[in-house]
């Protein structure tokens, strides 16, 4: 029998495999327009939900009294989600999965302003080398003017806005709510999208699509539930295996072989966001930021 810690690392490693996996197939899917992407990520999404709505709140299980919270919520996360979406159509699977890491750094400069939150030296200091390993990962694209490289950027600070806003939502609303919510906008922007041209699938198609939805869900609701159920200190630094499997699928499979400056820029940015993560523990006050794809 499994202790809870032991739980809690198995939860957060498939949940590091599922989101690993779904950026394959999102990279993989550039022959289709992201609208109809986000589509089968919203509409798919919403099935692993549906197993979590108890049973005496069928009926009303959309109902809130955090509508205007919600709805930015949601924004934050649709801007963040395109954001990753375009990122891992046009960079390197590596370099977008390096920049991602940065979310903590956005974090804690928002949780200033939004939470009214001390940040003290160290933290600081997390927070400068951070945006050091951005510049180095990000130069080469900067200097021939690859826009592409604001992609992951702008979804870290979506991200990081998502954690602050769930992080109040938590109090009073279920995850699965939360999750509901977010998942149903997704679909609703979608079909904003028709005017893209979207394409018949083929069943092999359908199925990887499909399962950009279904892992999405599944894969946050696996990481909910490793934070739930183990020490926080010991799943965290799991999460820095999607850099492992980004460089391996995109070695593989698209040939693509991360740059030296790729490199010592992820391990700046994950050593920043490491750093802030233990400031976190020690202060006693976590921020678990969900990618909530």
């Amino acid at each position: 029998m499994l202790s809870k810690n032991q739980l809690g690392f198995f939860y957060m490693f498939i949940s590091v495999c599922a989101f690993s996996l779904m950026d394959l197939i999102v990279k993989w899917s550039d022959d289709y327009p992201v609208g109809q992407v986000l589509f089968f990520r919203g509409f798919f999404g919403i099935i692993p939900l549906l197993f979590l709505i108890p049973k005496d709140r069928y009926f009303d299980f959309y109902k809130t009294a955090r509508p205007m919270l919600h709805f930015k919520r949601c924004l934050a996360g649709l801007i963040a989600l395109v954001s990753i979406f375009i990122a891992l159509r046009n960079l390197p699977l590596a370099t977008v999965v390096s920049i991602t890491f940065a979310a903590p750094i956005f974090t804690t400069i928002f949780s200033i302003f939004l939470l009214n939150e001390k940040v003290g030296l160290y933290r600081w200091l997390a927070v400068i080398v951070g945006f050091i390993g951005i510049i180095i990962i990000s130069e080469p694209g900067f200097s021939s003017l690859n826009l592409y490289y604001i992609y992951p950027i702008i979804f870290c600070l979506g991200l990081s806005y998502v954690a602050i806003a769930i992080r109040k939502l938590s109090s009073t609303e279920p995850v699965w709510l939360i999750s509901f919510f977010f998942s149903f906008s997704i679909m609703i922007l979608s079909f904003f999208s028709f005017y893209q041209k979207w394409i018949i699938p083929s069943f092999i198609d359908l199925f990887l699509l499909s399962m950009v939805g279904i892992l999405g869900g599944l894969a946050n609701l696996w990481l909910s539930q490793s934070y739930k159920l183990s020490e926080v200190s010991l799943v965290t630094p799991l999460k820095y295996l999607a850099l492992v499997f980004a460089i391996i699928f995109g070695y593989f499979i698209w040939d693509e072989i991360p740059t030296s400056k790729t490199l010592i820029g992820a391990l700046l940015v994950i050593f920043s966001s490491f750093i802030i993560f233990r400031r976190e523990l020690v202060l006693k006050n976590k921020i678990s930021i969900t990618r909530n794809e």
